[in-house]
């Protein structure tokens, strides 16, 4: 018992905004590739696919992070009791577990078409380097970005087999979406953060963080609104789009205060919620 709890700190599955920050995307991308008027078994079979994708490889990144970052985690007081930066679990036990989870998501996604994975297997550079990006840049947080929402890209993928431009503007949308949100999640630490010299968008722009985040949710919400229109998208999407502003604009910004950490994490788990928004958003721009 006392090693699966350990496996469960280790991959963070106690705490699901992770990896449902990572599956939201990929529903998203799958939403609005999918045809509604055909069978929907598809549709919930690969919605199931994305969100097992999801535990796994963000399981799995988890624990290629600690392992790259054990030395700053036993400096950081939020993150000094984490399995292996506290020598509960071995780099050894580490790399089996990583292994043996990303062998799992294979299974997973040899499921799709060829296209698909082969997208995928070009994506995992950028999914096991990120944790390094926070020792020679102040954007390890893009880096973040760019890797969490891939599966947009690849959920549309996986539907039509091929591209256009529809999945990527809401795929440079949603990387905004995540530089705003981290860099939220960020001023957590960033007292030990500049202590020990990692780097990030909450240090760089800890003077105007509203700003910096108001422009990234600008951003995302554009691109939102630029997809209802590429899709035609009637009216009813549109005016549904105002929920989300108002999470975005009301509820994760306005009272935002940096310098309170618990109040930080209230304002990122938020936008699990906001997913869940955005999602109902495209439903209704395509079933209506």
């Amino acid at each position: 018992m006392e090693n699966i709890k350990l496996f469960i700190e280790l991959t963070r599955l106690n705490r699901p905004i992770g990896y449902m920050l990572l599956f939201w995307p990929c529903l998203w991308g799958l939403t609005i590739a999918y045809n509604f008027n055909s069978e929907l078994e598809i549709f919930y079979f690969y919605s199931l696919l994305f969100l097992l994708g999801s535990i796994l490889m963000r399981s799995a990144g988890c624990i290629v992070n600690d392992i790259v970052d054990k030395n700053f985690d036993k400096k950081v007081e939020r993150t000094k009791d984490r399995p292996i930066a506290s020598g509960k679990v071995s780099i050894k036990h580490a790399i089996i577990y990583s292994v043996i989870l990303c062998s799992l998501a294979f299974l997973v996604l040899i499921n799709f078409n060829k296209l698909t994975i082969l997208m995928a297997l070009l994506s995992m550079p950028f999914a096991f380097t990120y944790p390094l990006m926070k020792r020679f840049t102040y954007w390890p947080q893009l880096f973040l970005g760019i890797t969490f929402n891939y599966g947009l890209i690849l959920a549309w993928i996986s539907v039509n087999n091929s591209i256009n431009l529809v999945p990527i503007i809401f795929y440079f949308g949603a990387i905004f979406w995540t530089l705003g949100y981290d860099t939220i999640y960020g001023y957590q630490d960033i007292k030990d953060d500049e202590i020990i010299g990692v780097k990030s968008t909450s240090i760089k722009f800890k003077n105007n963080p509203k700003k910096f985040i108001s422009l990234c949710y600008i951003f995302f919400f554009f691109s939102l609104v630029l997809v209802g229109f590429l899709m035609n998208f009637k009216i009813l999407y549109f005016l549904s789009l105002i929920i989300t502003f108002c999470h975005l604009s009301l509820y994760q910004l306005k009272n935002l205060e940096v310098s309170k950490p618990d109040l930080c994490l209230v304002k990122f788990k938020s936008n699990n919620l906001l997913g869940l928004i955005v999602f109902i958003n495209i439903l209704i721009g395509k079933i209506i």
